[in-house]
């Protein structure tokens, strides 16, 4: 009898043991993911080749309308944050629209069917497991900072609302007007990130030339402790980016962007009253010509001067009397490297000088040869665009106004690695770094 209680007594513990083990089997498989090592972190594989430690890889999103005087662009950029490295950009998506924000000021809420259409790229563009923590921004450039005061802010009034209505992470901040000096800056930390010159504080860098519609901007870091000194005090910035100080010689001319002084050198004037005169005479188009040009939401009547002075030579008096006194010249910039951006290259496209997607190199002489060339040809061969003589001369005499000698070259893309070359990517930096602050 001993042993078949015995034999139950081993039943019954093996029973349990059993038990105890499923229970156990069962409770570590319930477990949730956060608290499981994924397969490729197990301890086994957490090594590489060279015994350190395997980076943490994590990507962050962020989202930037440009919002310029000729359209509004959407920039999505995703980042890839390796440990405390700077960030490096995986990739990005760009749509624009048209016109720009301006051309609703009078009828602001138009302007929100764009900003939700380009609100739906942004969505299906990022992980909707994200969109809560994704800042979008809104910085608007010339166009509205032409605009009154009060028109500008029913416009940005409109975009907030838009902005608060989405998915994505808005604050008060937002949707702002941006200062011109901030998007040279901007736009030089861009150029500087893709090509690799702000990764290092010794590294050299490159100079940022943009020629907008309404605003053009110079940026560069001075080597010469001189033109520090002698700039204007609101000339000089210093700002801090990726754990390193940077100190820039910055600025913008409103006004001076392609289109503003194109209505200036035309005989215009920004914002004219209504009911007053529409029609436009100038030396710088053909004498023949006469057509309609669109700007700022006014349509108006050119034509070209008749009979008199040499085109070239007479359009060259006038751009001249426009640009009197009105730029600075930067000494230092002619021996430094630099990048030019947006009409700089629309118009060596047009010349043929660079091709429209590689980009290329142009010298300060090329925009001269071809204004005389286009300008003395009006009337023989008259240009695809009536305004092109126009265009040239200005940037020929904008070029050396600024201090660039007529053998200085530039670099032209219109992008870098696949990403525009524009001011949104640094913006987007500058903002993202405010969120960590706060």
């Amino acid at each position: 009898m001993k042993r078949p209680k015995l034999a139950g007594v081993f039943l019954c513990v093996g029973c349990l043991l059993a038990y105890l083990m499923f229970v156990k089997r069962h409770y570590s498989a319930s477990k949730p993911e956060a608290y499981r090592l994924p397969p490729h972190a197990s301890p086994s594989s957490n090594k590489l080749s060279d015994d350190r430690p395997a980076s943490h890889i994590q990507f962050q999103y962020g989202i930037m309308f440009d919002a310029g005087s000729t359209g509004t662009r959407i920039h999505i950029f995703k980042f890839q944050i390796e440990n405390k490295e700077a960030p490096k950009l995986n990739h990005e998506t760009f749509r624009a629209i048209k016109p720009g924000l301006s051309a609703y000021a009078d009828d602001p809420e138009q302007c929100m069917a764009g900003i939700v259409e380009l609100l739906e790229v942004a969505k299906s563009s990022i992980p909707s497991s994200v969109w809560n923590v994704t800042p979008v921004v809104l910085k608007a450039t010339a166009g509205l900072r032409l605009l009154p005061g009060e028109k500008a802010k029913h416009l940005l009034d409109q975009v907030q609302a838009v902005f608060l209505k989405s998915p994505f992470l808005s604050r008060d901040d937002c949707v702002s007007i941006m200062d011109g000096t901030d998007e040279g800056i901007s736009a030089w930390i861009t150029v500087n990130f893709l090509t690799g010159d702000l990764h290092g504080a010794d590294s050299p860098t490159v100079g940022m030339l943009d020629l907008g519609g309404g605003s053009t901007q110079i940026t560069f870091s001075p080597q010469d402790e001189k033109t520090i000194q002698t700039s204007p005090f609101d000339y000089i910035r210093s700002f801090q980016m990726f754990n390193n100080t940077y100190t820039v010689y910055t600025h913008s001319y409103l006004g001076l962007g392609l289109m503003s002084a194109r209505l200036a050198i035309l005989g215009g004037v920004e914002a004219s009253p209504l009911g007053g005169s529409t029609e436009l005479v100038s030396p710088c188009l053909a004498p023949e010509y006469s057509g309609s040009w669109e700007h700022a939401d006014i349509v108006y009547t050119v034509k070209g001067q008749k009979a008199g002075e040499p085109v070239y030579e007479a359009c060259l008096t006038k751009v001249e009397k426009v640009l009197y006194r009105k730029v600075m010249k930067a000494s230092e910039a002619a021996d430094m490297d630099f990048y030019a951006f947006s009409y700089y290259y629309d118009r060596a496209v047009d010349l043929g000088i660079i091709e429209e997607k590689s980009g290329g190199t142009v010298q300060v002489s090329d925009y001269i040869n071809a204004a005389i060339r286009v300008c003395s040809s009006l009337s023989t061969s008259p240009p695809q665009s009536p305004f092109l003589c126009l265009d040239l001369v200005y940037i020929s005499v904008l070029l050396q106004e600024l201090g660039f000698p007529q053998q200085k070259q530039f670099k032209l893309a219109r992008t870098i690695d696949q990403v525009e070359t524009s001011w949104a990517l640094g913006a987007t930096f500058h903002y993202i770094e405010s969120l960590k602050r706060h």
